[in-house]
């Protein structure tokens, strides 16, 4: 397929941090790509919480069944815009795997715990992870991905004027262009994930019963989708109106987002990749009117879904059982297994902090618990 002059080429890349032959048969991001599906980080995705946690059902979304999703609507973008598909799922992917245990409430422990040693950032802590923690090769640390890779991951919600701790320190070595706008492939895979977030979190709040089908006819988008689902058969049973529903949702913000970024695209004339890099505003967006449905919906979710009691009061606990796991292996880093029990040194310094921290944040959701009960239940075996 012929790419676009402003999309990234593999034949161009900047390589990567530690060199390395290129493949005969896979260009440098089909090799990223297939680096990230094989690492340990993207395998626990499938037991971290997207919202619910894990034991709750097994057809609610978790980290990786998300991660996919935003890959496949990342991927059709992509084609649809002449880019690098590669690239650009790649990033889709790779995107969440920084994302603790427990989903939202595992990172605001973490920030909460972590804040006297530099934070927590669940984008700071996707780059530790493939630059840093994996530990598949015998020549370096991380996954040794490439320069545009790093990059997208790096500058996932946009240009970082204020970089975290970790991400700052990654870049004095080796310098990812933080204060510019991310490729487009990146943009793609960032708005990608509002895509599919916005769309399945309605769709898990009515599986769940947070909500019914009446509670969201109001919202824009959503309603007329709703309308043309309703149209297909005058006594579709619900679960399937949900589903025709929720598709023709995400064919609406994928329609606006391919037309509004041609729009754009159109008016910058960008000759390559770099001119998307150096422009005044992300190439990749919504239309006004889909920007604002996107508000609603979001607004929606967070009062009916993110804020229900029942999500409040497992929010509550997995804060609970994070903060503890923080505050125990901190002061005692000899209960750690031995690899990193052997990096985390002295208790209670900020070495001890990040070491704790970085294996807190690799768990699943299920091992968090476990973990908890080992430490905190005399009754069950260390």
């Amino acid at each position: 397929m012929t790419r676009a002059p402003y999309a990234v080429r593999p034949e161009t890349s900047r390589g990567r941090l530690h060199p390395e032959p290129e493949s005969p048969s896979r260009s440098p991001y089909q090799r990223d790509r297939d680096r990230i599906i094989h690492a340990s980080a993207f395998r626990k995705l499938q037991y971290k919480t997207q919202v619910f946690v894990n034991h709750e059902g097994d057809f609610f979304r978790t980290r990786l069944t998300h991660s996919i999703e935003v890959a496949q609507i990342a991927r059709s973008v992509a084609r649809e815009l002449a880019l690098d598909e590669d690239l650009t799922e790649a990033l889709a992917l790779a995107h969440d795997l920084g994302h603790p245990p427990f989903g939202h409430a595992g990172e605001e422990a973490l920030q909460g715990v972590m804040k006297p040693f530099g934070g927590f950032d669940h984008n700071a802590q996707s780059l530790r992870v493939v630059t840093l923690l994996e530990s598949r090769y015998g020549g370096f640390d991380g996954l040794n991905l490439t320069w545009e890779t790093l990059e997208g991951l790096a500058k996932h919600n946009g240009p970082l004027r204020k970089p975290p701790g970790y991400i700052a320190d990654y870049d004095a070595k080796h310098p990812l262009e933080l204060g510019t706008h991310a490729s487009v492939e990146a943009q793609v895979a960032a708005l990608s994930d509002d895509i599919a977030y916005h769309s399945h979190d309605l769709d898990d709040g009515l599986r769940a019963g947070l909500f019914g089908i009446d509670d969201i006819r109001h919202l824009p988008v959503v309603s007329s989708a709703l309308e043309q689902a309703r149209m297909v058969s005058l006594d579709m049973p619900a679960v399937r109106l949900r589903h025709e529903t929720i598709r023709r949702v995400i064919n609406a913000m994928v329609t606006d987002l391919v037309a509004e970024t041609r729009r754009r695209i159109a008016k910058l004339a960008p000759a390559d990749a770099q001119a998307i890099r150096r422009a005044r505003n992300p190439v990749v967006g919504f239309s006004a009117p889909m920007a604002e449905a996107n508000r609603a919906i979001r607004e929606f979710l967070h009062a009916r879904m993110y804020r229900h009691w029942r999500v409040n009061r497992m929010v509550a606990k997995a804060q609970r059982v994070t903060e503890d796991l923080f505050r125990l292996l901190h002061a005692s880093p000899n209960t750690l297994p031995d690899d990193w029990r052997v990096r985390a040194g002295e208790a209670g310094t900020a070495r001890a902090a990040s070491v704790v921290c970085d294996y807190i944040a690799g768990m699943t959701d299920r091992f968090a618990a476990e973990e908890h009960r080992r430490l905190t239940d005399i009754s069950v075996p260390g």
